[in-house]
């Protein structure tokens, strides 16, 4: 296991009612500004829960935060944080709200020329608001973790600090109710694929991190169906194992002392910039065809897989690891998401734009061990059609 170091400083408040709990989490001095998105939570009753628990605070509210939130929507709170002297964030939302919540906070107390700096140049975070998140889409983990992904100009980049993780979440299975079949599948993709970004590597010997990440995927692949089955649909125990397997899948856990890969996800991310594909899509498109490019690095990894996770333990190596791409690849069919470039309607002419994006981006040296380069992320891309 490689040496590391681990804090989540993220209170949780699980379970249905639990929205209640902002009354008390939030400081009733502080100047509050409520971010969310286009506005379902005011169809769903999370927003009247949202305003009876802060009944008792000064709020305001901003709205319009897009999935992949845009840098320019991002920027227009700027001038409701000024104008009202915010001092909290309230994100409520799913992982976009979270995300552009979290720039936002950075936005606010950064002191270079522009904000987008810290994404692009590196530039430091040294201060941010606090937030606070009532998750209604349970897929990214960003409502516990220290990063987020925003988009500008067609560019999906990621960024991190460990000052705009959240300082608490409300976890409330019931919420995610109303959420459409579309947007389960992809909560359930995005968190089954977080997971294996931390787990398809190559073994340090960190067991305890392997069962984890294991405990994950069997879960959601056990939970994940029965959230788009009209007998279990409204099973709050299914919507609960969902939400904290996705709050657990990139919390930082899983991820502490073994080696990491993300090429699926970076490669997943030009996709999304520029064909505006749903995150968690791009990723059920990439990850089958990095497991397939990438076979030989990832063999010891991938034959506890097909063990641990599909029961394969007859036949040679080759057929094993073969049949447990195979059967990711129908588990995200029984998600109803793509596994192809050609689901979404793309081929093999626009490889080549996605290859000068992620050179562009200086994503040239992805995966475990650093090896895929643009080479090999077109070999991945070609593999994917």
């Amino acid at each position: 296991m490689l040496n590391f170091s681990f804090q989540n400083t993220t209170k949780i408040h699980f379970g249905a009612g639990q929205i209640k709990a902002l009354a008390k989490a939030i400081p009733k001095t502080a100047r509050v500004l409520i971010t969310y998105g286009s506005g379902s939570i005011k169809t769903n009753d999370v927003y009247g829960q949202v305003v009876a628990a802060l009944s008792e605070h000064i709020w305001f509210e901003f709205s319009g935060i897009e999935p992949n939130p845009s840098y320019d929507t991002l920027m227009k709170a700027q001038t409701l944080i000024r104008q009202h002297d915010i001092d909290y964030l309230l994100a409520v939302g799913g992982g976009s709200v979270v995300d552009g919540t979290k720039f936002i906070a950075a936005a606010a107390l950064f002191e270079g020329d522009d904000p987008w700096d810290f994404v692009t140049k590196g530039q430091p975070i040294k201060q941010a608001l606090p937030i606070g998140c009532v998750l209604t889409l349970p897929a990214t983990g960003s409502e516990s973790n220290t990063g987020a992904v925003v988009t500008r100009d067609g560019n999906k980049l990621p960024f991190q600090s460990p000052l705009v993780r959240p300082l608490f979440a409300v976890l409330d299975p019931a919420v995610t109710l109303s959420l459409s079949e579309r947007q389960v599948s992809n909560g359930v993709v995005d968190a089954f694929v977080h997971t294996m970004e931390q787990y398809l590597t190559y073994s340090v010997n960190g067991k305890v991190q392997d069962r984890f990440a294991e405990g994950l995927l069997l879960t959601l692949i056990e939970e994940g169906p029965k959230a788009l089955a009209a007998e279990t649909a409204n099973d709050l125990d299914v919507r609960g194992n969902i939400m904290w397997a996705a709050t657990m899948a990139l919390n930082g856990l899983i991820g502490s002392g073994v080696p990491q890969d993300w090429s699926t996800h970076m490669i997943g991310h030009e996709l999304t910039g520029a064909y505006q594909i749903d995150h968690a899509r791009t990723l059920s498109i990439v990850l089958p065809a990095v497991m397939k490019v990438c076979t030989e690095e990832k063999r010891e990894k991938l034959l506890q897989y097909a063990e641990r996770i599909w029961d394969l333990t007859e036949g040679d190596e080759g057929s094993r690891i073969s049949r447990a791409i195979e059967l990711t690849e129908e588990f995200f069919h029984i998600m109803k998401v793509p596994t192809r470039l050609s689901h979404v309607d793309l081929g093999e002419t626009e490889i080549e734009g996605l290859i000068e994006k992620l050179t562009q981006h200086g994503m040239v040296k992805l995966g475990e061990h650093g090896a895929i380069t643009p080479e090999v992320s077109r070999h991945i891309l070609t593999a994917a059609l």
